[in-house]
């Protein structure tokens, strides 16, 4: 009943694109703490994506970096605060496109760094940094995530060694696969990974045990992680 229940819900979403717990739970005749249980094995499953009350089918579109900015902003912020503890004068440091790591790139202090990031937000704010040398990843801009597209990222990684990539992601799932929300994005944070020295994984809790519509890689390679989550309880 369960598998035919799931199947039913993905034969829904991909005539619908989209809809309502409420609506999924009337037209499957089922309690809402049913559907809810089976949207999050599907969510985990990396089979669709919810969000604000909605189920919806994956596709390769994340949300505009505003509206990023301003959830959970003071947990983003304050992972960023701790983070800072594992930058030093004299890295090389790689920024993602995370509304997180604007955080970070705020809160950086203006002391010798190279910085390579391919965000807008994060270019501006390095901007104003004499002591940054900044480079950015170049490309074409997708102006609703605000950052940058580059094809050519491989060969520009080529000529500078990492120290430190910093970012975050849309979702790590119960098999600690890390995912975003576009293939763009999951490409960049995918390459820098397998680049840099060593990782620094900026996550809220809301973003646990949840999938999105590409994954990066896993966090077995992930050096570090701030999170506000109780690693302790995810691990129950």
């Amino acid at each position: 009943m369960k598998q035919a229940r799931q199947q039913a819900i993905l034969q829904l979403l991909t005539s619908q694109h989209s809809i309502t717990t409420q609506a999924l739970a009337a037209q499957l005749n089922v309690s809402i703490e049913t559907i809810r249980r089976d949207l999050n094995a599907l969510q985990t499953a990396g089979k669709i994506v919810r969000r604000h009350g909605l189920a919806r089918t994956l596709h390769d579109g994340g949300e505009p970096f505003r509206t990023r900015l301003k959830s959970h902003y003071a947990d983003k912020a304050d992972i960023a605060r701790h983070a800072l503890n594992w930058v030093e004068a004299g890295m090389t440091l790689a920024l993602d496109a995370s509304s997180t790591c604007f955080h970070l790139a705020r809160q950086l202090p203006d002391i010798p760094l190279t910085v390579l990031t391919n965000s807008l937000p994060v270019c501006q704010e390095m901007a104003r940094r004499e002591q940054i040398e900044l480079i950015c990843s170049g490309g074409r801009l997708a102006r609703t995530e605000r950052c940058y597209v580059n094809p050519a990222l491989a060969s520009l990684l080529k000529s500078l060694e990492i120290d430190l990539f910093i970012f975050s992601c849309e979702g790590v799932d119960a098999r600690g696969d890390m995912w975003d929300s576009t293939r763009h994005n999951a490409a960049f944070k995918a390459q820098l990974l397998r680049r840099a020295q060593q990782s620094l994984l900026l996550i809220d809790k809301s973003k646990f045990y949840r999938a999105s519509e590409a994954k990066i890689g896993n966090l077995s390679q992930v050096t570090q992680m701030v999170t506000d989550a109780n690693i302790d309880a995810l691990h129950r």
